[in-house]
């Protein structure tokens, strides 16, 4: 009778055993939930690329530009840098390609200062590229060229101020006869100060406003 209260008391302990093995939950599976919380963390991770598209910029589109550095015919040289920006933006079809501030870079291309008889000083210079969004793009512009003006009346009333002052002093001293050879002597007089001064410079600084174009087509990779 004991043995076989002892065997039924051990086949229950072995299917409890059994039964809370069964009861326990599997590990190392990815539920259903935990596999779309990760793809949408992903994808919030991984923000979308921007959109681009290509313009063109036909040639002879204006630029209007300021000034960012100074150019004179006095001081600038062969090669030196010149930079500006947009004051304008530029637009094609509605859209903005080229914002307002937009930089180019260019050199002094030609530069005289001016001359002591004759010679009006000039500066002149193009823009070889410009950075839009990062990117430098290379370009072709007209060159913009400055000249002084021409000093020719300055000249004039130079000479005959003093051919002027020349004739006074010569009616005062000798009549006449003084008066002609105290114009041509103040005449003289004013002939030596133009010859030993220069013309008027060209000095253009920081802020001017200057306009030149493309020769050239340029293409813009644009933000859609």
């Amino acid at each position: 009778m004991s043995k076989w209260l002892c065997a039924l008391t051990l086949a229950g302990f072995c299917a409890a055993c059994g039964g809370s093995e069964l009861s326990q939950p599997a590990t190392g599976g990815t539920t259903e939930e935990g596999t779309s919380t990760s793809a949408a963390a992903e994808k919030e991770e991984k923000p979308d690329l921007p959109v681009y598209r290509e313009v063109t910029l036909p040639a002879g589109t204006t630029l209007r530009l300021d000034l960012q550095s100074s150019v004179a015919s006095d001081t600038s040289q062969v090669e030196d840098t010149v930079r500006a920006s947009l004051r304008q933006a530029v637009s094609v079809d509605g859209q903005t390609v080229l914002p307002t501030g937009t930089e180019l870079v260019g050199t002094v291309t030609d530069v005289a200062q001016s001359g002591r008889v004759k010679g009006r000083a000039r500066v002149a210079y193009r823009f070889s590229s410009l950075r839009y969004d990062s990117e430098r793009y290379p370009i072709t512009t007209a060159t913009i060229a400055h000249q002084a003006e021409a000093t020719k009346k300055k000249d004039a009333t130079k000479i005959g101020v003093g051919a002027g002052a020349g004739a006074v002093v010569g009616a005062i001293l000798g009549g006449g006869s003084g008066a002609a050879k105290g114009a041509a002597i103040g005449g003289a007089a004013g002939t030596g100060v133009v010859l030993a001064t220069r013309g008027e410079e060209v000095r253009l600084g920081p802020g001017a406003n200057v306009s030149t174009r493309l020769t050239a087509p340029l293409v813009v990779r644009v933000k859609m």
